[in-house]
């Protein structure tokens, strides 16, 4: 089971946290109900101690932070950092997810069911 980072997320969140002053935070990721899809993904910086059900993966020099809960959608995922017209982000490349939406941050899995649309999402669930 891991999470990994791409080299190009590394480096945008390794100036992130020096911008923000905690070198020593990491990355959370979660995933919650919700979402056109059915789940949603989320992110934030994490200056806290780990919880006690969080797994903790060293990534190209950052912590990332999953709690077991979250981990069993998006077990072998990558996080990565694309720019396109609109700006940049970070985008979970997940293995798990069977079905998503136009949104880019709601996804399915195998046996999850689908929530109830976007509205941008022109795709049946």
């Amino acid at each position: 089971m891991a999470i990994t980072l791409s080299e190009r997320a590394a480096k945008e969140l390794q100036g992130l946290l020096l911008e923000n002053g905690k070198p020593e935070a990491g990355l959370r990721i979660w995933v919650a109900g919700g979402g056109c899809s059915g789940l949603q993904y989320g992110m934030a910086i994490d200056e806290e101690q780990p919880e006690e059900h969080d797994m903790i993966f060293h990534s190209q020099g950052v912590k990332v932070y999953v709690d077991s809960m979250s981990l069993q959608y998006m077990d072998g995922s990558e996080v990565d950092f694309i720019e396109d017209t609109l700006g940049g982000g970070f985008k979970i490349e997940n293995p798990m997810a069977v079905g998503g939406c136009g949104c880019g941050s709601s996804f399915q899995t195998e046996g999850s069911e689908g929530g109830g649309g976007c509205g941008s999402c022109s795709s049946a669930h």
